[in-house]
Order: C-alpha cells, then structure tokens, then sequence
C-alpha cells in the first residue's frame, strides 16, 4: 500500500473545505493509499505556477521527506504547468483529485459503456498534462507538407500524443454507438408509457440499496429479483453503470426504476462530459429519488452539489422527492418525527432496515397523481387488448366479468383515459 501526503488549500475559508479534504481522504483509501500525513494552506489566491505558494512547496516537500511517502496528492485539478512545476520541485510523484477520481472509476466500471465513458474522461485529462510532464518538443524546419524537417527527431513525447489521441477518437466513435443504442433503448421506455423514476444524489448516499430494497418488496419478477440487484456496498463510487428495473407494487402504478452514477464535489467536468449519455437517465425522468445520507454531517452541502450538477445536466427542472436515507443511525430529536417520518416532497427513512418503503411509494404516486385519471369501464370481449393493455399499464382495482363485457375500475394514465373514453361508465 503506498503512503500518501494530502494537500488541501482552503481559498477565501470557503465553506465545504472540511467536506473537500475529508472526501479526498476517502478517495485516497479508495485508491488503496494509506494517509500518513496532511499539510493545509489558506490563500486569498491560487498560484498559478504551483497552486500553493512558494513557501509552502517547501514545506510540502519537507514533509514528504520526513515521511518517506510514495505520492503527494493534492484536492484540486492541477494544470499541466503546476503538475510539471511541482513534480521538478519537491521530487515525489504528484497526483490531483480528478486523477484519483479516474483512478477509482476504472477499477469500477463494468459494463462496455461505462469502461468506454472512463477512458474518455481519462485520455482528455491526460493529453494536456502528458504534454507538461515532459521536455520540450524540438523546434521542427521550415519546410512544408510531407518533406518538412522534423528537427533533431521526434520526441517519444510526441509519438505517445499521436497514439493517445488516435485512440480517444476511436474510443469515442464506440462510445457515439453505444450511446445511440441507448437512446433507442431509452425511447421504447418512453413508448412504453410508464413512469419513470430515477435515483439522484451523493456517492455512498445508499442508492443501490434502495433499488435492492424495491426489488426485495416490490419486483416485478420475483423469481429473478435477486439477480437483478446492483452491488451495494460502504465505499465511494461502488456502482457506475445504470441500471434500469420495472417495480410494481400491489394496488400502486408500476415504474421503472433507474440508478444512477453518484455525485461529488468537484468532480471533474469531463468526467461529467464523459458520463451525458448515462445520466440521461435522471434527465428524462418524471420524479427524481435525491437520496440523501442523513447520517453525514455534511449532507446539506451534498444536497446542494447534486442540485448543482443537476442544474449543469439540465435536469433541474423535475419534480423531486427528498429521500433522508441512513436516518436510524440519528437522534431521533433531528427527525420531524418517528420513523419513517413524511412530509409533502420528502421522507426520512432507512433503506437497509426497509424502513419507510411504502411510505415512499404513496410519496412517489401522489407525485404522479396529475398525470392519472381514476375511471370505471366496461370492456366489450371482442376488445381483450384493451383489457391487456390497462392491466399492464394501469392500476386496477376491481375486475367483473359481466354479460355485455369486462367491467374494470381504474386508475390510467391520461392518454389512457382519453385514448379509452369510448367505454367509460358512470
């Protein structure tokens, strides 16, 4: 396990500092680096040569000495002039937060898309830096076109340039194919007319586990509900692939059900460049589940950072359900009320206990109450789609099989109510 020196700066005591560097921590023992040692400097402005000022790069490197560490990681994206102007000046290898970031979601990614997305993010964070990590490129001649004079030669620096971005092409026309796939797989949903509900928020907020807990109670497919689980787990990032599950409640509207990639703060922005297509998901979704770890001090902060890249995402403008998840493991003082304890656009609950799952989903239909109508029909025989059609994609709650046709009370979407008009009855 390498031993690392963190280096957090706190610019103009900004507020989610502590949030910041307690993250990179956790990023770093994500990245299987034990945490030896932490050097802090407040600045009313960044260097631009090293980030952190001249005085403090000593100190840094001081540290690293006395510590014997294997890396220095710093909490902030380095450009590729300061990662060249720190590396040449305290002499240990030197990572930034976006690097570990791509670092944790290559060991994560699974399915092709998400590998795909990954190395996107992670040649485009590279190539500049690549650039600045090496020597200068020899001046090359006059001559134009295929004749020109290389100079002393071309660097392996430059060949290494050429073969990475050969690559980054390639890699993203796969990705542009698999991304249509998507779309297509994303329009048969829409077609289907089912509601759609995705889960939003934080890493580590519980997530998955609130899509396991769904298929436990609410699958659609029993059988093969526990294939269907995503892995869940107490570690930043665990899932990076979305997943897509159809939950149908007893006597409630079935959903497809979408978990998404988690957010955290400053994650890169080609990161979230890299993952558009995937997060497409929560943008066309018709309720947003944020999930919020409520047993994290910080959990207001990481509201605010998923709402902020929601807004970049274009998906701010969806109804959303605040889900407290984690809250058994608080004073029951910080709660409205007992558990699970309800309020008009939130719900404080426990996904791991189960607890507040039916709540959430009266929560999630009373969210979904304007686009449904609640009807009685009577079905001619000679019509039985019709019939198939509402016990798929409706709620029925009583079914009489009568001498002038099947008689249905209903709760239908309102196409269905309008579509079916012909056979409404008092």
């Amino acid at each position: 396990m390498e031993k690392a020196l963190l280096v957090g700066t706190n610019l103009n005591n900004g507020e989610d500092y502590k949030l910041s560097l307690k993250e990179l921590d956790s990023l770093a023992a994500a990245c299987d680096m034990e945490v030896v040692g932490i050097v802090e400097q407040n600045l009313t402005e960044i260097h631009k040569a090293f980030l952190i000022g001249t005085g403090k790069v000593e100190e840094v490197k001081e540290e690293a000495e006395n510590l014997d560490v294997d890396v220095v990681v710093f909490d902030n994206s380095l450009s590729p002039m300061q990662l060249r102007n720190l590396q040449d000046r305290i002499g240990k290898p030197i990572l930034d937060r976006s690097t570990l970031i791509l670092d944790i979601f290559a060991k994560r990614a699974r399915s092709r898309e998400a590998k795909l997305q990954v190395e996107v993010a992670r040649l485009q964070y590279m190539l500049p830096r690549l650039v600045g990590l090496h020597a200068a490129l020899s001046r090359q001649g006059g001559a134009s076109g295929a004749m020109s004079n290389k100079g002393a030669g071309e660097k392996k620096l430059e060949l290494d340039r050429r073969v990475l971005e050969r690559r980054l092409t390639e890699y993203r026309r796969e990705l542009k194919e698999v991304s249509e796939q998507r779309q297509t797989q994303r329009k048969q949903r829409a077609e289907s007319g089912m509601p759609r509900i995705a889960l939003v928020g934080y890493t580590n907020a519980g997530k998955s586990t609130l899509l396991n807990a769904m298929l436990d109670l609410y699958g659609a497919d029993e059988t093969d509900a526990e294939a269907k689980k995503v892995m869940e787990k107490d570690m930043l990032f665990a899932t990076l692939d979305t997943t897509v599950r159809r939950i149908a409640p007893p006597m409630h509207h079935a959903f497809l059900l979408s978990d998404t990639v988690g957010f955290i703060h400053k994650l890169p922005h080609h990161l979230v460049e890299a993952f558009h297509s995937t997060l497409e998901e929560a943008k066309e979704a018709d309720i947003l589940l944020l999930v919020v770890d409520y047993s994290d001090e910080h959990y207001k902060e990481q509201i605010a950072v998923t709402e902020h890249t929601l807004k970049e995402l274009g998906a701010d403008g969806i109804p959303i359900i605040y889900v407290y998840n984690k809250a058994d493991k608080v004073s029951e003082d910080d709660i409205p009320h007992k558990l699970p304890a309800v309020t008009q656009n939130s719900i404080y609950m426990s996904a791991k206990q189960k607890i507040g799952m039916e709540e959430l989903i009266c929560l999630i239909e009373k969210k979904l109450s304007d686009a449904y109508r609640e009807c009685t029909m009577l079905i001619p025989y000679a019509d039985g789609r019709a019939v198939s059609y509402l016990n798929e994609h409706a709620v029925v709650y009583d079914t009489q099989y009568r001498e002038d046709g099947i008689f249905l009370k209903v709760n239908c979407r309102a196409e269905d109510f309008h579509y079916y008009e012909k056979y409404i009855v008092d």
